[in-house]
């Protein structure tokens, strides 16, 4: 009787240990994070940051480049944030190829493999973001297919938009239509402005990096001077240059200054 009750106490354990064991955790696997543009779309104002500070950055090398080339700074910049995701593509992070300007055959530098229309394509490698702004120029300045665009005004952005689709650069047949809503968009021409010595109205000042104002701005005149504006809403030359992210003293007529 007592080797019965034993049994049945022993039976009893093991089912309560069996029935009290804890499940197998099963975890699943996170999504990659997805590409700031696909974060962004439901960000519109962190979208807007990131293009507004690729612009910031390279603006200048845009319109070095339109003086040097004769390519608007518009079209450049517009080609940039689209290429390189705003400077936020794997390829322009680790090779500082903005441009998405493959190796072909003439190119004798550094290279990476990056998949594109097929795997693992090579693409060129540059030291820093400047020489891939400078390749871009050399790479449509040296291709004859591209040598009716510099008949075209240098702020006819819209032309050099639906010349470089026409001319082979891309096959996305709506490629004009990106780099044109791009330049519209963040006020892109007032670059081109600036380097013809243009006046320039923007108009769309909401998104605009430089011209977007939550209080006053001035409008650059004939002979004004940073000195000058700075006296005439007392404020210090410093404190301008760093609202509008300035480099230096120069200045455009029609280039729009925030004040405060």
């Amino acid at each position: 009787m007592i080797k019965k009750i034993t049994s049945i106490l022993l039976l009893t354990l093991l089912i309560g240990c069996h029935s009290s064991k804890s499940p197998i955790a099963t975890t699943k696997n996170k999504r990659n994070t997805p590409s700031w543009v696909n974060r962004s779309t439901s960000n519109t104002g962190s979208t807007n940051d990131v293009v507004n500070s690729y612009v910031f950055q390279y603006k200048d090398v845009a319109m070095s480049n339109m003086k040097k080339y004769g390519i608007p700074a518009s079209i450049i910049l517009a080609q940039g944030i689209l290429e390189s995701g705003a400077g936020r593509s794997e390829l322009s992070k680790t090779a500082n190829n903005h441009f998405g300007i493959k190796c072909h055959n003439d190119w004798l530098g550094e290279s990476v493999r990056h998949d594109d229309d097929s795997s693992q394509e090579c693409f060129r490698k540059y030291k820093n973001s400047s020489e891939s702004y400078d390749d871009h120029a050399g790479f449509l300045i040296g291709k004859s297919r591209y040598a009716s665009l510099f008949d075209l005004r240098k702020d006819d952005y819209k032309g050099w938009a639906k010349g470089l689709r026409k001319a082979g650069y891309a096959t996305d047949p709506r490629y004009p239509e990106k780099l044109i809503s791009y330049i519209e968009r963040y006020d892109l021409a007032q670059y081109d402005a600036q380097v013809l010595g243009k006046k320039y109205s923007s108009s769309n000042v909401s998104n605009n990096p430089v011209t977007a104002v939550s209080g006053r701005y001035h409008e650059v005149q004939k002979g004004d001077t940073l000195y000058s504006i700075s006296k005439k809403y007392n404020i210090l030359i410093e404190d301008i240059k760093q609202k509008n992210n300035l480099l230096d003293n120069t200045l455009s007529i029609g280039q729009r200054i925030i004040i405060n």
